[in-house]
């Protein structure tokens, strides 16, 4: 699938699956984890004092810290093709990870296989599925209450000016999925209950990206409005129990006319849609229940 000058590939199994996104070559990216319980990779290098600025490629996959191995099979892809930051031994791919806790994680998590068949399907352009698919296929939802209502991969796109965003975002929330008059989604009560047995088993992982000429810091100021797309959407969001994390990647292409502030804001509102869109079957839903 394209998302902007990106692709998008998944790899769909049985209660997990892994989403690659690949930029094309320059991208630069930041990033911010707000939830307590964070499954990741790479994620030190995005912040904006670090030495690089580039992002190869973003890994999200279910399987918890298991999951985080899918990236291995990515960068071996990328690594064929000669991509990847250059070194004097040859170029190293940068691949920022994130995972979600699912069921997989008693069973058999997403490894370097998964990551390489989503990668290898979305440079060849496959058909992509949203919902249950890719690494949204185990996701869950409403465990504060002692539920779990179905989660799943949502996407949404807009525009701040002349830049355009897309947002692909994971939810797999202890906490409800809002709908824009805040009512959550599949009804409540006044029920909430401890944190077991649901209450540990959460994150919610999201990719920002847009075709704004960005700086590395500039990102990072993106994927904090993401976070603010996350309060929007999900109540509670960024628990002690959530790994709640965004990415923002710019692929540089517009260059004039740029407003950073407006991109934000529409960052925010994008991220909160996806969100929704995530577990409300649209075009592209894929096996929602």
């Amino acid at each position: 699938m394209q998302l902007l000058s990106a692709h998008a590939g998944n790899w769909t199994g049985d209660g997990t699956g892994v989403t690659v996104i690949l930029p094309p070559p320059g991208t630069v990216g930041s990033g911010e984890v707000r939830g307590g319980a964070p499954a990741t990779r790479e994620f030190d290098l995005l912040h904006p004092s670090r030495t690089v600025g580039r992002v190869d490629a973003v890994v999200l996959s279910g399987g918890s810290a298991f999951g985080l191995a899918a990236a291995d099979g990515v960068m071996a892809v990328l690594r064929e093709r000669g991509l990847g930051y250059p070194t004097p031994l040859g170029p190293v791919p940068i691949v920022v990870g994130m995972s979600i806790f699912d069921g997989s994680v008693a069973t058999e998590p997403p490894g370097a296989a998964a990551g390489r068949h989503a990668a290898l399907a979305a440079l060849a352009g496959t058909e992509f599925g949203l919902g249950r698919a890719g690494a949204g296929a185990g996701a869950t939802t409403g465990k504060w209450r002692g539920r779990l209502d179905p989660g799943g991969l949502g996407r949404a796109d807009g525009h701040a000016g002349p830049a355009r965003v897309t947002v692909l975002a994971v939810v797999n929330a202890w906490g409800d999925v809002l709908t824009p008059a805040g009512e959550p989604v599949f009804g409540g009560d006044e029920t909430y209950r401890p944190a077991a047995p649901f209450g540990r088993d959460n994150t919610t992982i999201a990719v920002v990206l847009t075709d704004a000429a960005l700086g590395k810091a500039d990102c990072h100021l993106l994927a904090q409005s993401g976070h603010t797309g996350f309060a929007r959407a999900l109540h509670p969001a960024h628990s002690r129990y959530d790994g709640d994390a965004v990415v923002a990647l710019a692929t540089g292409e517009v260059t004039e006319g740029v407003d950073l502030d407006l991109l934000r804001a529409v960052t925010a509102e994008v991220m909160a849609s996806a969100i929704r869109a995530a577990v409300t079957p649209g075009p592209g839903a894929d096996g929602h229940p």
